[in-house]
């Protein structure tokens, strides 16, 4: 099973808490299909009243973001694999069967990427970089063993069949 991370940037703004339930809602299916098992939403202020109510009636852990938010999320994350997301981020369609593949055939020292095209263009040419060169960082649309983190050396990037959107 896996544990989905949702950071959440800037809880301040008014559109964060509609983007951070826009991928909690998207991730039910998930849920329902065995697949993901918990969430953890790592904010930069936890004690923000909006983002703990969502938490509590979601069930989600919520946490600090700390120096690395993923990083974050692994030391109160129940499962054994993480799906980084960002506040916002939608799984396309197909989500649950290519993760559910991933976490059950990947072999040590892998990480599995989503593509994300609604990411900043440097982003997007760093992810492409790092599916040649390996990474030493965590991005959103990423599944990575739990153990994995913090990243000590470079991991192997395996391109998954499918997508985050933007809702």
């Amino acid at each position: 099973m896996i544990t989905a991370v949702v950071h959440v940037r800037q809880a301040d703004r008014p559109e964060a808490i509609e983007a951070l339930a826009d991928s909690l809602s998207a991730l039910v299916a998930g849920v329902a299909a065995g697949v993901v098992g918990d969430a953890v939403i790592v904010a930069a202020d936890p004690t923000d009243r909006d983002l703990a109510l969502v938490a509590d009636r979601t069930g989600a852990a919520l946490v600090a973001r700390g120096a690395d938010p993923w990083f974050a999320a692994a030391a109160v994350a129940r499962r054994s694999w993480l799906f980084c997301l960002e506040a916002g981020d939608v799984p396309a369609e197909g989500w649950i069967r290519t993760l559910d593949r991933f976490a059950g055939t990947a072999p040590e020292g892998v990480l599995g990427r989503l593509r994300r095209p609604h990411a900043p263009l440097p982003h997007r040419l760093a992810a492409r970089i790092e599916t040649v060169a390996g990474t030493r960082t965590m991005r959103a649309g990423d599944v990575v063993r739990r153990e994995a983190l913090p990243l000590a050396g470079r991991l192997r990037v395996r391109r998954l069949n499918g997508m985050l959107m933007r809702e």
